[in-house]
């Protein structure tokens, strides 16, 4: 078999990935959810690790389960029963969604520390000439304030927020949009990735995958390649995930 050459282009998750963003994000969830009568637990971890904003938000509305008339931009007047309903939801949604992206915002923008041997990594590959670029599901304004601070001197081709996509992770929506800007077969990428969501929607576009799990752990997976920290990563081991990894090796290293 022809050994693979480097990957057409390398597409970086964000939170959890090159930044340690996932706890801030953690913490915020934990503070609106006790704002809206609710105890952020492990179980709740799969709707808010590697979550979109909205799909948090739509979580915490579903388990607080509360009377949504009495938040603030709740629908009066003489709108039926099911459409005061829909619009106290959809008030709620976005109410929940903001407070959300304004407190995660403020946390990022007070300082969110670079993951163990990112640097590092981004440097070998501007030095090599490989293109990266950032694929993250956080809102935009999150994005630049990340760019702007921890990751402030990268030399990304371009950066795709949730707000840069119709749908984002899990979907495939943002690693094929980010193939496409580089003209490339989402095949001869390699994503980057730390949590199931986003491992998911880099599978679901057909790139292969280098899982380097945080918060959550990620299931094997046939185009699934898994390190303990980018700290082992380099453009070997990103040009060896182009190859199909064989089921018996695949699965995070033994500590």
């Amino acid at each position: 078999m022809k050994a693979p050459t480097a990957p057409a282009a390398v597409l970086f998750d964000m939170d959890g990935t090159l930044v340690d963003t996932e706890v801030l994000w953690w913490e915020t969830a934990r503070e609106v959810a006790a704002g809206l009568g609710h105890r952020l637990t492990d179980a709740d971890a799969p709707e808010v690790v590697g979550r979109a904003v909205a799909d948090t938000a739509a979580h915490l509305i579903e388990v607080t389960s509360g009377d949504l008339s009495t938040l603030p931009g709740a629908a009066t007047g003489r709108a039926t029963a099911p459409e005061r309903a829909a619009a106290d939801r959809a008030a709620a949604l976005e109410r929940t969604a903001a407070e959300l992206t304004d407190s995660f915002f403020r946390k990022v923008d007070a300082g969110a520390p670079l993951r163990p041997g990112a640097a590092e990594l981004l440097a070998s590959l501007e030095a090599a000439g490989v293109p990266f670029a950032l694929v993250s599901a956080s809102p935009r304004s999150v994005v630049d304030a990340v760019v702007a601070g921890a990751l402030a001197g990268v030399d990304f081709a371009f950066t795709l927020s949730a707000d840069d996509t119709v749908r984002t992770k899990p979907h495939p929506d943002p690693y094929r949009a980010a193939a496409e800007r580089f003209a490339a077969d989402p095949a001869a990428c390699v994503a980057v990735e730390d949590s199931p969501d986003g491992t998911a929607s880099a599978d679901a576009a057909g790139c292969a995958v280098l899982v380097v799990p945080s918060l959550l752990p990620v299931a094997p997976g046939r185009a699934r390649t898994f390190a303990r920290s980018l700290e082992e990563v380099d453009l070997g081991v990103l040009t060896d995930c182009l190859r199909r990894p064989n089921p018996e090796i695949q699965g995070p290293k033994p500590a």
